[in-house]
């Protein structure tokens, strides 16, 4: 038997208009006094069942990260032959890197505000499509112009992917699961980056580096299709939309609560009264300090982070190593990055967030600052799987900042408060494109090692100074 709570112990009694219109807003009189039932959409998801329509959603939202990460880092594998084939330089290449990623900050600040206008379902498939079309063109791109302006319109795709996929996935799932979906969802980026290793080893040696992105942006365009078809709106988006409560009552009937007719839907804990809504929200209500703090975090980890996923094959080619074995060193990096943001998730769950990321960002930086005592002619195989466990850490903690972000933020403003620290994150991601280019040339593997140690110090000191991070499990 399905469960039903039209006046249930989760919903409370509001004064409403009598009719047929469901649509009026809670507490709004009517001349005969009358009352419809209301239910608590927050109570409702966070006290009960985490259903399968729940959870597909979630494994939905995580397809199109793995999505995000395949196509975004195809680039990284693809550069070494490219320099190659093309005779230009690291320093040549660097512009059209930092176009992609100029591209990304500006699609994670448009889709979060466009997510909490128009909705969650609407950022996420036409971010998809647009990533998967650009990818697939820069199959055809001959030149460095060419490939930067397709790079930054896939950008804008992979940029608006991710905040509008993790929203998805925190919007569909229980308070006390949460934590752990938006990791699961977040760590298909590395995934997605170790999926795009394993691709391009088979690809780029048989088919060449046009097929690589031929063959990416295809995958990608096809997963907007199936998106456009069986991914629905969150409940708590509608819940703010009178107007498309018809729709919510059909989708809390699919996830076996069916309501009646009549009920007027609410979010008692998220709907709090507001002085503005959108960007200047995250300095309200005491939020300033933390938005900074993140922000902070942000734009450091993914210096680290977009660091590797742009010039490490570059880098330990640069040192002498065969194009696959560079390879395998980003490969290695994003497998320690799934391990790594698994294993975070895990212990945020029980002991809270400020430990765990403070822990993984400062041994993050021990392992680069280390690694940079190895010998690569003669022990090249340490220093692979010592990327894996930089990518550990580091990746760890990219992973689960989101989740920080979405305990931080209130519905209203929870895609634009995560996705504003991700622009401002990508921020770091550009300066990496210039300062990975001009560290390797300069310092070799050791500067670019201490490049991303000192990132990481540097992100260990911003996440102590957040104020509200997510509380340990009470036992």
């Amino acid at each position: 038997m399905t469960e039903s709570y039209p006046m249930g112990p989760l919903s409370a009694p509001h004064i409403a208009a009598t009719g047929s219109n469901p649509t009026r807003l809670p507490g709004e009189v009517s001349s005969r006094g009358s009352a419809y039932p209301s239910l608590d959409i927050g109570q409702l998801l966070d006290n009960g069942p985490w259903t399968v329509l729940q959870k597909m959603v979630v494994f939905i939202a995580a397809l199109s990260i793995i999505m995000d990460g395949f196509d975004g880092q195809l680039i990284g594998f693809a550069v070494p032959v490219l320099i190659k084939e093309w005779g230009v330089t690291r320093g040549d290449f660097a512009p059209a890197l930092a176009a992609g990623l100029v591209g990304m900050g500006i699609g994670s600040a448009f889709a979060g505000l466009l997510a909490d206008r128009f909705g969650r379902r609407g950022a996420v498939i036409v971010s998809v499509m647009v990533f998967g079309l650009a990818t697939f063109c820069i199959g055809f791109a001959a030149n460095l112009w060419q490939i930067g302006t397709l790079r930054f319109i896939a950008g804008l795709g992979i940029g608006g992917a991710l905040p509008s996929s993790t929203t998805v996935a925190a919007e569909f799932t229980p308070e006390r699961r949460r934590t752990l979906a938006i990791t699961a969802t977040i760590v298909c980026v590395p995934l997605g980056g170790m999926l795009a290793g394993l691709f391009a080893g088979l690809v780029l040696p048989t088919l060449g580096w046009r097929a690589l992105f031929f063959l990416g942006g295809a995958l990608a365009v096809l997963l907007g299709f199936i998106l456009l078809f069986i991914l629905p709106e969150t409940p708590r988006f509608l819940t703010r939309r009178p107007a498309r409560w018809a729709e919510l009552r059909r989708l809390v009937g699919r996830i076996s609560r069916p309501v009646a007719a009549d009920i007027v839907f609410t979010d008692l804990g998220e709907q709090r009264i507001e002085k503005r809504e959108g960007f200047p929200a995250l300095f309200e209500k005491g939020r300033a300090r933390d938005t900074i703090a993140l922000w902070c975090a942000f734009f450091l980890n993914l210096l680290a982070v977009y660091s590797a996923f742009t010039w490490l094959p570059t880098m330990l080619t640069s040192e002498g190593l065969d194009v696959a074995i560079a390879g395998s060193g980003l490969t290695a990096y994003n497998f320690g990055g799934v391990l790594g943001a698994l294993t975070c998730a895990m212990a945020i769950t029980r002991y809270g967030s400020r430990w765990p990321l403070l822990l993984c960002s400062f041994l993050g930086a021990a392992t680069a600052l280390y690694l940079t005592r190895v010998n690569i002619a003669l022990e090249a195989s340490i220093l692979i799987a010592g990327f894996g466990v930089q990518g550990f850490f580091a990746n760890a903690v990219q992973s689960t900042m989101y989740a920080v972000c979405a305990y931080v933020y209130p519905t209203s403003v929870r895609a634009t408060g995560t996705a504003s620290a991700l622009a401002f994150g990508r921020l770091g991601a550009i300066l990496s494109a210039f300062a990975g280019a001009t560290v390797i040339t300069i310092g070799g593997k050791d500067g670019y090692l201490l490049m991303l140690g000192v990132a990481m110090i540097g992100l260990t000191l911003a996440l102590a100074v957040v104020g509200r991070h997510i509380p340990a499990r009470k036992t």
